[in-house]
Parts: structure tokens; C-alpha cells; sequence
């Protein structure tokens, strides 16, 4: 017992020490903040900008509604030779513009389908390892 605790004690010791060692801690590695090189600022050449016309339309200034549009579904551009014959081969020509309207209108006609088609329209994604068979009064 009595060599166990100085021997326990110098275990101890050597291995509180070899946590104080440079190995693996030391800033020998690059900085990353000194690593890339910025372009200083140059002034443009050209001042030859033209002051606006009293009275003229902003070029900037479009309503926010055409700004929104533009956001979200790009500027308006044509269609492909491909998308167009797409179209065309599924009906687009004769295609009503306001189906969408007509779709989320509250007096389109639907059928009800009852409460079980809308339970599982409603069930949650999954590959059904957790679905468990629902017992008819419990």
C-alpha cells in the first residue's frame, strides 16, 4: 500500500505534465486572416454620367407589383421552340388563363370525399415503419 500511492502519484504527475507540451497546440500554421490579399479601391474612369431630364420618368421607379413579379419569376422572356410544341401537343393554345381563379374560387363545385380520404391526404410523409392499426373503439 504503501508504494501504490507514490507510484499513483507519479502517474498522475507525468500525465499533468505531458498536457502542458507544445505538440499539436503550437500557432506555427498560417493565419487565416493574413492568408488572402485584398485589391485596393480604384476609383472608376469614367464621370461622363448624365443628369437626369426635369419632369422624365426614373428608369429605377417600376410599380411594386411588376417588382415582385420580376423577384419571383424572373423577367418576362419567350418561350422555347421545345416548351412552345409541349404546349401546344397538350392543349396550351385552348388552355383556360384563369384556371388558377377558377380552382381557389370558394363556389367551385367539389365532391366530399368523406373522413377517411382526407385522414390520409393529411398523414404525415414517411415510409410507414411507425404506422400502427388503429383498433375501432379504443
Amino acid at each position: 500500500m504503501r508504494k501504490i500511492v507514490p507510484i499513483a502519484l507519479g502517474l498522475a504527475g507525468v500525465a499533468l505534465l505531458s498536457g502542458c507540451g507544445k505538440r499539436g497546440y503550437d500557432r506555427a500554421r498560417p493565419d487565416e486572416f493574413a492568408v488572402a490579399r485584398q485589391a485596393p479601391l480604384v476609383i472608376p474612369p469614367d464621370f461622363a454620367l448624365t443628369p437626369p431630364q426635369p419632369g422624365a420618368a426614373r428608369p429605377q421607379d417600376s410599380t411594386s407589383n411588376a417588382q415582385t413579379l420580376e423577384a419571383l419569376f424572373g423577367a418576362q422572356t419567350g418561350r422555347s421552340a421545345g416548351e412552345t410544341a409541349a404546349l401546344n401537343a397538350a392543349g396550351g393554345d385552348s388552355a383556360d388563363a384563369g384556371v388558377r381563379s377558377t380552382a381557389g374560387d370558394p363556389a367551385t363545385p367539389v365532391v366530399d370525399k368523406g373522413a377517411t380520404t382526407r385522414d390520409i391526404v393529411a398523414a404525415p410523409e414517411g415510409d410507414g415503419q411507425d404506422a400502427r392499426a388503429a383498433t375501432p373503439g379504443k
